[in-house]
C-alpha cells in the first residue's frame, strides 16, 4: 500500500487571503501535516511563508504581517503614475515597487528551495495562457509574477518566459498537486463576498472581484474534476461574507473568524470528508 502524501494547496483572493492565515492556525494546532504546498497569487504568499516555517510560531507572524497590512501597501495608488500610465500606454496602472517591498519584507527565504517543505509557486504564462508552476530560484521574483494581476502590475520575466497571476490558468491548483503525486489535497481558499450589498467601484477593485468569482468557479469544478484521484478536503469559506477583496480594514475580524469556524469545521470531520462546501457554490444573501 503506497504511503499518503499531502499536499497543502492555497487559493488567491486579494485581502481575502488573512483568511488562509486563520485557517492554517487551526491546522497546524491540529497536528496536520503536509508534504508540499503550492499556491496561487495571494495564496502562493502565504504558501511560501509556510514552507519556511510549517509551525505554529511561523503562522503567528505570518497573522502579525497580515495585521499591519494596508491597502496601500499594495495598491499604491497616485493620481500622476495613473495618467502616465495610460499616456505612455505602459499595459499596467500600478508600478510593482510596492508590492516588491512587500513580499521582500514577507519572505523568510531567498528561493524556493530553500523553505522547510517543498513550495510550488503558480503563475501563468502570458503568451500561451499555460501554468506555470516554479519550485526553483528567487521566491521574490516568483511570488511578484504570481500575484500580477493583469492590467494591474506589471508582468514579469523570468528566463525567457513573462508570466503574470497564477490565478488566470489556476487560482485553487489541485490539478498541478496530483500530478505532483500527491493522494491527499487540503485546500485552504479564500472565499468570496457572498453577503456584499454592491459590486466593488473601481477598476483594481473591479478586477480583482471577478478574478476571484473565476476562481471560485475553477475550485468547484476541480474538485469534482479530480476527486476520483485524490482525497480532498476543502475547508470551508466564510459565509456570510461581507468583504470585498480589496478591503484591508478588517483583517483581524477575517483572522480570528476563519480560525474558530476552522476549528469547528475540522471536530464535524472536515479533515474525513470530501466534496464540496455548499458556501463555494455561487449564492447570495439576502439585504439586511
Amino acid at each position: 500500500m503506497s504511503a499518503v502524501k499531502t499536499a497543502l494547496v492555497l487559493a488567491g483572493g486579494g485581502s481575502l487571503g488573512a483568511v488562509q492565515v486563520g485557517m492554517l492556525r487551526a491546522l497546524v494546532e491540529a497536528s496536520v501535516a503536509f508534504d508540499l504546498v503550492i499556491g496561487a497569487s495571494v495564496g502562493a504568499i502565504n504558501g511560501a511563508y509556510f514552507a519556511a516555517k510549517p509551525n505554529a510560531q511561523g503562522v503567528a507572524e505570518l497573522a502579525d504581517f497580515w495585521r499591519g497590512l494596508r491597502k496601500a501597501d499594495v495598491f499604491p495608488f497616485s493620481l500622476m503614475d495613473t495618467v502616465a500610465a495610460i499616456l505612455r500606454r505602459r499595459g499596467f496602472l500600478l508600478q510593482s515597487s510596492a508590492l516588491e517591498h512587500l513580499v521582500r519584507r514577507a519572505l523568510p527565504v531567498r528561493l524556493i528551495e530553500d523553505t522547510e517543505l517543498p513550495l510550488y509557486i503558480v503563475t501563468t504564462n502570458l503568451l500561451t495562457g499555460a501554468e506555470e508552476l516554479l519550485s526553483s530560484g528567487s521566491a521574490e521574483q516568483a511570488l511578484l509574477a504570481s500575484a500580477a494581476i493583469p492590467l494591474v502590475f506589471p508582468c514579469v520575466q523570468i528566463g525567457d518566459k513573462w508570466l503574470v497571476d497564477g490565478g488566470v490558468a489556476s487560482n485553487t491548483p489541485i490539478a498541478s498537486a496530483v500530478a505532483l503525486g500527491a493522494t491527499r489535497v487540503v485546500v485552504v481558499p479564500t472565499g468570496f463576498g457572498c453577503a456584499c450589498p454592491c459590486p466593488p467601484a473601481g477598476l483594481v477593485a473591479l478586477a480583482l472581484h471577478t478574478l476571484n468569482l473565476m476562481s471560485m468557479g475553477q475550485l468547484v469544478r476541480d474538485i469534482e474534476l479530480y476527486s476520483s484521484r485524490a482525497d480532498i478536503h476543502v475547508v470551508a469559506p466564510l459565509c456570510p461574507l461581507g468583504i470585498s477583496v480589496f478591503d484591508f480594514s478588517q483583517t483581524d475580524q477575517l483572522l480570528q473568524r476563519a480560525y474558530q469556524q476552522t476549528l469547528i469545521w475540522i471536530e464535524k470531520g472536515g479533515l474525513v470528508h470530501t466534496g464540496v462546501p455548499g458556501s463555494l457554490q455561487a449564492h447570495t444573501h439576502p439585504a439586511r
